[in-house]
């Protein structure tokens, strides 16, 4: 029996084009590829967009106020411990203090700088120390005025006209009056 030439022609116009299934995945998957790399663009470019900003403003912070650190765990500079004289509460009493503290600095760069200082800072203690007398400093609230003079006392430049020191709190590891 052969089939009807009207019949082969009908078959062929409700069946879908071999190629069209290919056809269609290879669209859908160029569309995901372009959407892709359209986004990883885009995330690319605001990203490199962002550091630029942030690298332009750094050059303007060495020059006046110090750029805003980004939050992070704190950083510490050890200071070694002091023994000093006291100012005499009265004629002929001798006190003595010895002190260790540490300080919490802004960042690494920091902790640098007060360590190539260090004997500025130790000198700046220790007028700061000689210049108290024990019943200023033997109360919580003296210890804190005292915690506050130290910090003013490390702000202070290091170097004429140089950039004030982010120190943020000193933190007391022993604390003896004799």
């Amino acid at each position: 029996m052969k089939a009807n030439p009207k019949m082969k022609a009908e078959a062929k116009a409700d069946a879908p084009p071999a190629g069209g299934k290919k056809k269609m995945m290879i669209i859908i998957l160029a569309a995901v590829l372009v959407l892709g790399a359209g986004g990883g663009g885009a995330a690319w470019f605001l990203s490199k967009g962002a550091s630029a900003d942030h690298e332009e403003e750094a050059p303007k912070a060495k020059k006046g106020k110090k750029a805003h650190k980004a939050a992070g765990p704190p950083v510490y500079v050890p200071v070694e411990p002091f023994t000093v004289n006291l100012q005499p509460e009265t004629e002929g009493s001798e006190q003595y203090l010895q002190l260790a503290f540490t300080l919490q600095v802004g960042s690494l760069e920091e902790v640098e700088i007060v360590k190539q200082n260090m004997p500025k800072v130790r000198s700046r203690v220790l007028l700061l120390l000689s210049s108290k007398h024990a019943s200023e400093i033997n109360t919580p609230e003296g210890k804190q005025q005292l915690s506050s003079e130290i910090i003013e006392q490390m702000k202070l430049p290091f170097e004429e006209r140089g950039d004030a020191q982010d120190v943020s709190e000193v933190l007391f590891t022993s604390f003896i009056i004799q």
